[in-house]
């Protein structure tokens, strides 16, 4: 039986202690503060870099691995083992996924990226099935197969506490920011496969955060019943810069709304954070792949 690696970017979430404990890789994205590059969960970590965020004159860029990069860390991971699965985002939110896909092609099919259209918590949930599915004997490719029929069965909800750092990557104009600010109104977005889109207005975080809920109740009742009374959904939640009390709070608050459900969560990844900001909330499902 070969065996098969699994590996994922830090979009996932995954920290590199959590990847650890996985069994997973994880491959940390760049960033540049300031025109200094750092690497996500290295040397940049999730509270240092909310501290600098808050600073108005602080520049934040994203940037992909170099194709150097990421090839060494396949070439890393495969002196142990005879294939590995690599799940990068969704190809809707980045073109790492692209550029992996191209790359693979000189590892002699050992290689297999899966584009299933994840990204968080979601993408998170892929690795762990992932890790499922090679410990039962499913090979990379089988692994990829089952990944990627799967891959629009999730859905994610993201409550955006302050429009600044939307308005900075210019996704709000600077009056609609300073309405939105004044009359605390927080904005939904919703990530569905590749899209990205807003979805509802509402008044304070409290009102954001149920009207999240009532759409996942939507999905489940809908779009994802027949998975839901398979018994093959997860429900997931996720955060930028709250306190733990926090987390834990808006873990509860899930629970109490969906009664029977294990809630796993994780910290947004910093990719995410730096276009929303810190104090934003998510809630999300996806498809448990087998």
């Amino acid at each position: 039986m070969k065996r098969t690696a699994i590996a994922a970017d830090s979009n996932s979430g995954i920290t590199q202690k959590a990847a650890k404990k996985l069994g997973a890789y994880i491959l940390p994205m760049t960033f540049f503060v300031n025109g200094v590059q750092h690497y996500e969960g290295v040397d940049l970590k999730q509270e240092d870099f909310y501290e600098l965020m808050s600073d108005s004159k602080t520049t934040v860029a994203t940037s992909q691995p170099s194709p150097s990069e990421l090839q060494d860390f396949w070439r890393n991971i495969l002196k142990e083992y005879d294939e590995l699965v690599y799940i990068p985002m969704s190809s809707g939110l980045s073109n790492s996924c692209t550029t992996a896909s191209l790359l693979a092609r000189d590892f002699g099919g050992r290689v297999h990226v899966v584009n299933n259209q994840r990204i968080s918590v979601t993408q998170y949930q892929s690795v762990v099935d992932a890790l499922n599915m090679a410990e039962k004997g499913k090979t990379g490719e089988q692994i990829k197969s089952v990944l990627e029929s799967d891959k629009f069965e999730s859905s994610i909800y993201i409550t955006v506490n302050k429009l600044d750092y939307l308005k900075k990557g210019g996704r709000v104009t600077p009056a609609g920011a300073l309405i939105a600010n004044v009359m605390n109104l927080k904005p939904v977005l919703q990530i569905q496969g590749e899209k990205l889109d807003a979805c509802a207005k509402c008044r304070g975080i409290k009102s954001a955060k149920e009207k999240m809920l009532e759409m996942m109740h939507k999905d489940f009742d809908n779009r994802f019943k027949d998975i839901v009374d398979s018994g093959n959904m997860s429900l997931l939640y996720s955060y930028s810069d709250i306190t733990r009390a926090e987390a834990e709070q808006w873990k509860k608050e899930i629970e109490k709304s969906f009664p029977g459900f294990k809630v796993e969560g994780a910290p947004l990844s910093l990719s995410i954070g730096c276009h929303i900001g810190p104090g934003s909330y998510a809630v999300a499902c996806s498809k448990i792949s087998k």
